[in-house]
């Protein structure tokens, strides 16, 4: 039974990628420092195929004892979106990059390691130029501290010369939506839900710009895929996570929230520029892989909706639900 290492497992993706592991029949352990508590993985404590060792990434000899009986590593760990680098540069870089770089390199050094998988972003296409769809050779034009650091450890990663038998492996993210154990509503699906299903007036500026979206299960399920997967098919490669059908505008994405709440109200603001503004094609995967989505936004949206009706969380505008 292998043992997976995931960095970040506490967060709103890593949260639900040890829950799958562990249902899987992996034994799993993880890092955290557990900046938004722990609560998100209290339900696998009890797991004998289960681990959890609070710390900090950057903490060399902690990792070295934490990876010496680890088998591969999902690299989840990171501060988390532009405007969370934008507040603490300094953190963003010293965790982002230098915590990364450091653990991939004691990845290189432990002959036990022998997959590192690197979550990385779509942001990192910046904004595409033109109206194609960008792929995983297109250009990258980061425009946030975020993607800076994401583009500058992919090309770390595979500029390296990697030891034989480790395969490394890029995952760029679509933007994630959906309920996790590790609830976030500061991201742009869960947001507009919450807010439309509160009857709040939902402002929505630049209406036309593009993104691709992907529900954290399915982002989740990547990377299990890419454990699993053929050595020569995924070692120093990059995929593009998500669907090619999954691209919306914000202002389609309000459309179909709105569908769902009665009397939404909603304002467009005309906004010409935006820093970010890319649809994104993800047939690679899928075709290389055989990676294929299990929900869509609509599915997302249905969910964020039925877990504000249970009033399973008590505010779900708590500060706590969002990465700053």
């Amino acid at each position: 039974m292998k043992k997976i290492l995931v960095t970040g497992g506490a967060g709103y993706i890593g949260s639900t990628l040890c829950t799958l592991l562990i249902d899987n029949g992996y034994k799993v352990k993880t890092v955290d420092y557990l900046a938004f508590g722990g609560e998100s993985l209290t339900h696998l404590i009890a797991n004998t195929n289960f681990e959890f060792v609070k710390g900090d990434i950057r903490d060399a000899e902690l990792m070295r004892n934490t990876m010496k009986d680890c088998d591969a590593i999902v690299h989840l760990a990171a501060i988390v979106g532009d405007p969370a680098c934008a507040k603490q540069p300094e953190l963003a870089e010293s965790i982002n990059w230098g915590g990364s770089v450091q653990l991939f390199n004691l990845a290189q050094e432990m002959t036990n390691i022998k997959q590192f998988v690197f979550a990385s972003t779509c942001s990192n296409y910046g904004k595409m130029k033109g109206t194609d769809f960008v792929i995983e050779t297109s250009e990258l034009s980061p425009v946030s501290l975020y993607a800076q650091l994401k583009v500058k450890f992919e090309k770390m990663l595979f500029e390296t010369e990697v030891r034989e038998d480790l395969t490394a492996t890029a995952l760029r993210f679509a933007t994630v939506y959906g309920f996790s154990t590790r609830m976030r509503y500061d991201l742009t699906v869960n947001e507009f839900t919450r807010d439309l299903y509160l009857g709040e007036k939902l402002i929505i500026f630049g209406e036309q710009f593009w993104r691709p979206y992907c529900h954290v299960k399915d982002l989740a399920r990547s990377c299990k895929l890419i454990l699993e997967s053929p050595k020569d098919k995924v070692r120093q490669n990059v995929f593009n996570v998500g669907d090619t059908t999954e691209n919306y505008t914000k202002r389609m994405l309000a459309d179909l929230i709105a569908s769902k709440i009665p009397n939404s109200n909603i304002e467009f603001v005309q906004r010409t520029e935006d820093p970010r503004d890319y649809r994104v094609n993800f047939t690679k995967i899928q075709s290389e892989l055989g990676f294929d989505i299990t929900l869509k936004v609509e599915d997302g949206v249905l969910e964020i909706i039925k877990a504000l009706e249970s009033g399973i969380l008590s505010d779900p505008k708590d500060k706590k639900y969002q990465n700053i």
